[in-house]
């Protein structure tokens, strides 16, 4: 993954960027944790090697304290509720992708009368709701965790029906933002973070049809043509 080379009597460290395998560039170093960032398309994201094994990953997600019946969870999740719910109707599938142990959102719009089925390969691993086809796919704190971006997001497109919409909440990286004191990376298991360069680069690459920003709220609207 990375290559070294002497200047000047410096060690540089080459990586390249894991969404768009351009040459990144050096953005911090946290303890023992390094990121980087990418010029191409503005992507920032840890070093491969400081990665938490499998098991590791899944016993810091069981430390979260996702109940669904939190009133302060509910709230945290409703923008995505609220804008499924103006866009999509009781007649369309959804698909909670990486729903973790808490699927909050799922719960909230199974209650509405929405057909909601639900995926995570650490809690919700049945490949065989991969197999189908939605109408909206929510990803609530999750595209932040994975380790090869451009195939999940890829992957999530392909489950998109056309017109179908891609529903994400994350936190978003920018330059004004100090990242050595940002709170988002703290978290062992986020390993890639978005700039909205970022995003417009993943909306051509992958052939999205829209992208609209909201704050922490992203959507990504599949295209209207057949696959």
């Amino acid at each position: 993954m990375a290559s070294l080379f002497l200047r000047k009597n410096e060690r540089v460290i080459l990586i390249k960027c894991i969404l768009c395998a351009w040459e990144a560039k050096t953005l911090a170093a946290v303890k023992e944790r390094k990121y980087y960032q990418c010029p191409r398309c503005s992507a920032v994201f840890l070093d491969p090697a400081n990665y938490l094994s499998s098991i590791k990953e899944k016993e810091r997600y069981e430390e979260h304290n996702n109940d669904v019946e939190d009133p302060a969870y509910q709230d945290f999740v409703a923008p995505v509720v609220s804008e499924v719910r103006d866009k999509f109707g009781q007649q369309h599938q959804g698909l909670d992708f990486g729903a973790g142990t808490g699927p909050v959102i799922t719960k909230l719009l199974r209650e509405k009368g929405y057909r909601v089925a639900l995926y995570d390969p650490f809690f919700w691993d049945n490949p065989e709701v991969l197999k189908g086809t939605y109408d909206f796919i929510v990803c609530c704190e999750v595209i932040e965790h994975f380790h090869s971006p451009l195939k999940e997001f890829g992957r999530l497109n392909s489950l998109l029906r056309p017109g179908g919409m891609l529903f994400c909440m994350t936190d978003l990286y920018c330059e004004s933002m100090d990242f050595q004191r940002w709170y988002y990376k703290d978290d062992s298991t986020h390993v890639f973070f978005y700039h909205p360069r970022t995003l417009e680069w993943l909306k051509g690459k992958i052939g999205f049809s829209s992208l609209e920003i909201k704050g922490r709220l992203i959507m990504l609207g599949a295209s209207l043509l057949e696959k």
